[in-house]
């Protein structure tokens, strides 16, 4: 007897993101909130990050409702029903629990039940993995119309006295919706990670060890040196690859939005793509902060809200943090 023959899906040609979303935390805290427990100024933490101030969110608002936020904006901008949504895909390291999902509580909440939903734990590049992995379900027919959130509430994980990273976090969620499209809106991705620098950016701790009263709570730190040389070198490579994937010239991009990490980080980037002075780039970081796998789709929809002559442009987005992992791609902007 012959095996049959299984049928296979089909997806469209291309895809485009539709809109965007976001929701920021409640609450603006300033550099001089922060600089007792870590013995620094105002005047530091401006000069070293270009930060003022950063959004952080209530106690009783989780990552979760931040994604929420977001994601209910980019649905009812889009003009696809929620119900129409297929899969949801939230990109998060702060989901108050391991289990369950971010996004299958943020898909019911939206309306979309019964989409298809997981988290993905890709830090700072967790925005533009999700965007890579929803231009290929929509491509490969299993899913029409895709939620992608970044969402973080990192000031869950913050520890007020360490001077490696505290003062850089915020809290907020960016979210698209991806669907068809005639014509391509997504470049191909370029993604990656290296394990064997693993411990430049991350956790100092595990649950574990909280639990068994060998670690206090599980807070974020950094190399700073290191992860900004890395940054800042290998990520310049990445970002041209993304470039070169898409078939176009720096000069034709309207736009570049980097993972708002450190404005330092952002001034070298774009001085070493060489852009010229008609792209605008994405400078969130100085009222918001860092935020994450949230930092990207923040910054675009504030720079659609303040430039909307961008709305058609190419930008190129590129994400890059703790794994460390990195992903970029350029996307015709909504």
């Amino acid at each position: 007897m012959s095996t049959p023959i299984l049928r296979q899906l089909q997806g469209p040609a291309h895809t485009r993101i539709y809109s965007y979303g976001a929701a920021r935390g409640e609450n603006f805290v300033p550099n001089d909130d922060l600089v007792g427990p870590i013995d620094s100024s105002d005047e530091w933490i401006r000069q070293r990050t270009g930060i003022v101030t950063r959004v952080r969110a209530n106690k009783e608002t989780d990552a979760i409702d931040l994604a929420t936020t977001a994601a209910r904006e980019a649905v009812q901008k889009s003009g696809v029903a929620p119900e129409d949504i297929d899969a949801v895909i939230v990109a998060t390291i702060s989901n108050p629990k391991q289990t369950p999902s971010a996004s299958a509580i943020v898909a019911d909440r939206i309306g979309a039940n019964p989409a298809a939903a997981y988290d993905l734990n890709a830090a700072c590049a967790g925005f533009a993995y999700g965007v890579g992995q929803a231009d290929a379900l929509v491509r490969a027919g299993l899913a029409k119309h895709v939620v992608v959130v970044g969402a973080e509430k990192l000031s869950d994980v913050v520890d007020p006295t360490d001077r490696s990273i505290s003062f850089l976090l915020g809290d907020g969620a960016g979210a698209v919706v991806v669907g068809p499209s005639d014509t391509p809106g997504i470049g191909p991705t370029i993604w990656g990670s290296d394990g064997s620098k693993a411990d430049a950016v991350g956790m100092n701790a595990t649950l574990t060890d909280f639990r068994d009263g060998v670690a206090a709570w599980p807070t974020l730190r950094q190399e700073g040196p290191t992860v900004f040389r890395w940054a800042v070198w290998e990520m310049v490579k990445v970002a041209r690859q993304a470039i070169e994937a898409a078939g176009i010239e720096p000069a034709d991009l309207a736009a570049f939005v980097p993972h708002q990490a450190n404005m330092r980080i952002i001034d070298e980037f774009a001085k070493q793509l060489g852009l010229p002075e008609t792209v605008v780039i994405g400078r969130d970081i100085e009222t918001t902060g860092n935020t994450s796998a949230a930092s990207i789709p923040l910054a675009t929809h504030r720079l659609l809200e303040e430039h909307p002559e961008l709305s058609g442009g190419l930008a190129l987005q590129i994400g890059f943090g703790a794994g460390l992992v990195f992903g970029a791609q350029v996307v015709v902007l909504p």
